[in-house]
């Protein structure tokens, strides 16, 4: 009870829970791009069960810190560099995301003829169902795995109750859980901003390999790049609104 009644623990809750919420961020985009590829009625599902991985990773990283620190040990070195198993984790998931996120950039970019033949590659994907399903499922956990350790890393650094963390991360994830459906719809209606969120997972994915070899680059850079360039999409989004309600006005017997 003495605890809840420390102003000190308040102001730490309060931002480690908007730390979570914006080192979340990727995740949620990461999770759209994926459930995208889901036919309508199984999306909700799917970001249910993606975030409810992702809390239940987090969570469980945190009851076992000593391991989760344990992992910040060297574990061999290459050409002196020491290697440690945080390194490997985020070096795996910084290589699946560049691929990942590469792959769906070549789907979004690629010729008619070739869409065409994804889209029919999709339907038949639809008609599997379940295994197509829970493969998105199965890949939203690897990525789960990788932002959660990033994630708890930061926490330990910021705030040494665990009860604390704990109920940071639940927020977190719950504001997630109430976003991730309305950026995905608006993502997915949206080619451009489509194309830009995976453009911004291939910068996740560069910082996360870099990271795995003690090259720091802050988290700022990446938001702050990736916000500019939302921005000015959002300018191009709303000219073209502008200029197809010119066109409409203008269109014989329009009045």
């Amino acid at each position: 009870m003495e605890i809840l009644l420390d102003p000190n623990t308040w102001i730490a809750f309060a931002m480690l829970t908007a730390l979570e919420i914006v080192l979340g961020i990727d995740n949620i985009i990461f999770i759209s791009i994926l459930v995208g590829r889901l036919p309508p009625e199984q999306r909700q599902s799917a970001r249910r069960l993606g975030l409810g991985f992702a809390l239940i990773s987090r969570l469980a990283l945190l009851l076992s810190l000593s391991w989760v620190m344990g992992l910040t040990a060297d574990l061999f070195s290459v050409a002196g560099q020491g290697i440690s198993g945080r390194d490997l984790v985020l070096l795996l998931g910084g290589v699946f995301l560049l691929y990942k996120a590469s792959h769906e950039i070549f789907k979004e970019v690629e010729s008619p003829e070739a869409h065409a033949h994804g889209e029919a590659a999709g339907a038949a994907a639809a008609k599997a169902g379940r295994n197509a399903f829970w493969g998105v499922i199965a890949q939203i956990g690897i990525i789960d795995i990788v932002f959660s350790l990033d994630s708890v890393i930061t926490a330990v650094g910021m705030v040494d109750q665990i009860p604390v963390m704990v109920a940071a991360v639940i927020v977190a994830v719950g504001v997630m859980l109430l976003a991730a459906r309305p950026i995905g719809e608006f993502v997915e209606a949206h080619p451009s901003v489509k194309v830009l969120a995976l453009a911004f997972l291939v910068m996740v994915g560069m910082a996360l390999t870099a990271e795995a070899f003690d090259v720091h680059i802050p988290k700022g850079y990446i938001y702050s790049a990736m916000a500019f360039s939302l921005a000015v999409e959002a300018l191009n989004l709303r000219s073209k609104a502008k200029r197809a309600r010119l066109k409409a006005a203008a269109a014989p017997g329009s009045h």
